[in-house]
């Protein structure tokens, strides 16, 4: 018999998450400060819960898909979260993107209550999620991570387990990264070329086809070209991955001169207001600087 799930945060990939949970055969209890989206997915299988302790009394396994690491501590840990009334053998996993060094924090005070808690951070967007494809890298005890894995399985088709607690979120941390230089590399790019007198669809089709191809490039220049800054990850979110990697790079005195460039375009970005548009909004700096727009020719 599989075991109950508490499922808490159906954001834009927790939706997708807990109905392919669903789908599986599990049986879900859900929880999200929005009524509406959770009599949404219940309507479909799921079972409501009012409150977190309630769903926490119900279920073996509690999964959390959350924005930040404040959010996930608050849920734990805050005056109504869910850690007083967890029992030994329980299981949390943490499907959020959250610090590294919070995360090592977090399993070992729940450890110390015989509560085991796995970060399992998942990559892709939110078309992955809904079919099931996403990426989860998972960190903390193995044969727990064995234990919870046919519910990964149920959201992503790439299940990494990387080793001791944190290194998920830290391997999560490392792709991020990767894609906002891209990123940020191609904000102040693409705006030169055409400064430079070349035609922007002909720079975008060149440099996705050529070695300068990257999924930056493959997933925002069709947006950029058509001006369509909304769809994505809100850049204000996304900027917590650049904070994280530069707090370890200030612990451990780990230089990263190219992520700390990247770092700068990220600031003007919001500095000009641009942060709930998603991580291609970035041009918005370089184009306003250059004088130029990165778009379509209209016909």
């Amino acid at each position: 018999m599989k075991p109950e799930i508490g499922f808490v945060g159906l954001g834009t990939m927790g939706k997708w998450m807990a109905l392919n949970l669903i789908k599986a055969g599990f049986v879900l209890n859900l929880f999200d400060q929005r009524k509406e989206v959770v009599e949404e997915i219940a309507a479909q299988g799921g079972q409501a819960s009012s409150m977190l302790k309630e769903l926490a009394r119900k279920s073996t396994w509690i999964i959390l898909c959350l924005p930040n690491t404040g959010i996930v501590e608050e849920v734990l840990f805050g005056k109504d979260g869910m850690a007083d009334v967890l029992n030994p053998g329980q299981v949390l996993i943490d499907c959020g993107t959250i610090h590294p060094l919070a995360t090592k924090k977090f399993a070992e005070t729940l450890k110390g209550r015989g509560v085991f808690f796995l970060d399992a951070p998942v990559s892709g967007m939110e078309a992955r999620a809904k079919a099931g494809t996403l990426t989860i890298m998972v960190g903390g005890e193995e044969a727990v991570f064995q234990q919870v894995k046919p519910a990964l399985k149920a959201m992503g088709n790439k299940i990494i387990y990387t080793g001791a607690s944190g290194n998920g979120q830290l391997m999560k941390l490392i792709n991020q990264v990767m894609f906002d230089v891209h990123c940020a590399a191609m904000a102040e790019i693409l705006p030169l070329a055409v400064k430079m007198g070349l035609d922007p669809e002909q720079t975008c089709e060149v440099t996705r086809s050529g070695t300068g191809q990257c999924f930056a490039l493959d997933n925002f220049s069709p947006l950029i070209l058509e001006g369509n800054f909304g769809p994505g990850y809100p850049l204000d979110d996304a900027y917590k991955d650049m904070v994280h990697v530069a707090e370890i790079s200030s612990a451990h005195r780990i230089p990263l001169p190219v992520t700390a460039a990247a770092m700068v375009t990220y600031q003007m970005a919001l500095d000009q207001g641009l942060g709930r548009e998603n991580k291609g909004a970035m041009i918005k700096v370089w184009e306003k600087i250059l004088g130029v727009a990165v778009r379509k020719k209209r016909v």
